[in-house]
């Protein structure tokens, strides 16, 4: 029997209200490795009741607690992510390449540390690439030229992009039927999921949020309650780090 040939296809999250990150969508497409398809994303805001308590549970029970309830938008955000998750499955592809639409791709170093990305995703299942400088304190766990495997301790927060295998996305529909906080708070806890996501330097990938309109997932909030919400935000990352150097058991995705 011949060997079953990889196949790699990228996903653009895009929400179709978001007219102002069409042209990011378009150039994404254009600079892509691969051949690409916009997913679109989930709106929080047509979100019923219903749809809501299908996935969204407040009090999971795991630890460390998440503190803050839910918006609709971080919602429909974790639901678009679960899409493209279902994608690479139903797809059968080897792993899928998931970019959010407010990224920005450098073609001359994304080449490069994709390729050696594509090597390391059998093996890790979850690889990051990073909008946001990473801790110099992390531990290389393989290097491919001057593309470096990095696994930083806890998990870096944002989706923005990532290189995921299929059992990988398989192990995450299956962890994540149901959620009580954002999906870049679930994949920092491999305690619970059994899957440490790690990341490349350098990424290749840079954040035009700003550039594109600003966040659609964050609300106004008093003062007050942002000061009190920022204390509780530093207690309980202060538990992940403690947390993250619990011992695990990893999935094992490669052969």
């Amino acid at each position: 029997m011949e060997p079953t040939m990889a196949k790699y296809k990228s996903f653009i999250i895009h929400l179709k209200r978001s007219e102002r990150r069409k042209a990011q969508v378009d150039d994404l497409i254009s600079k892509s490795p691969f051949d690409a398809e916009v997913v679109d994303a989930v709106d929080g805001r047509l979100l019923s009741d219903q749809d809501i308590n299908e996935c969204y549970k407040e009090q999971l029970f795991l630890r460390p607690k998440y503190p803050f309830g839910m918006n609709s938008g971080e919602i429909g955000c974790f639901l678009s992510h679960r899409a493209a998750w279902q994608r690479i499955v139903d797809q059968n592809l080897t792993a899928g390449l998931v970019f959010e639409d407010d990224v920005q791709i450098d073609p001359d170093v994304f080449s490069k540390n994709i390729q050696a990305a594509q090597a390391w995703s059998k093996e890790y299942g979850f690889i990051q690439f990073q909008v946001r400088g990473v801790p110099e304190k992390c531990k290389v766990l393989d290097t491919c030229g001057n593309v470096q495997l990095l696994q930083p301790s806890p998990t870096l927060l944002r989706c923005s992009a990532q290189l995921i295998s299929r059992a990988a996305a398989i192990h995450l529909l299956k962890e994540t039927e149901k959620f009580d906080r954002p999906v870049d708070g679930v994949l920092q806890m491999h305690w619970v999921t059994g899957l440490r996501p790690v990341c490349v330097e350098p990424s290749g990938v840079s954040d035009r949020t700003r550039e594109t309109g600003g966040s659609t997932l964050s609300i106004k909030t008093p003062k007050l309650t942002k000061l009190v919400r920022e204390w509780q935000r530093m207690v309980y990352r202060r538990k992940v780090v403690r947390y993250s150097k619990k011992s695990f058991k990893p999935m094992v995705f490669g052969d």
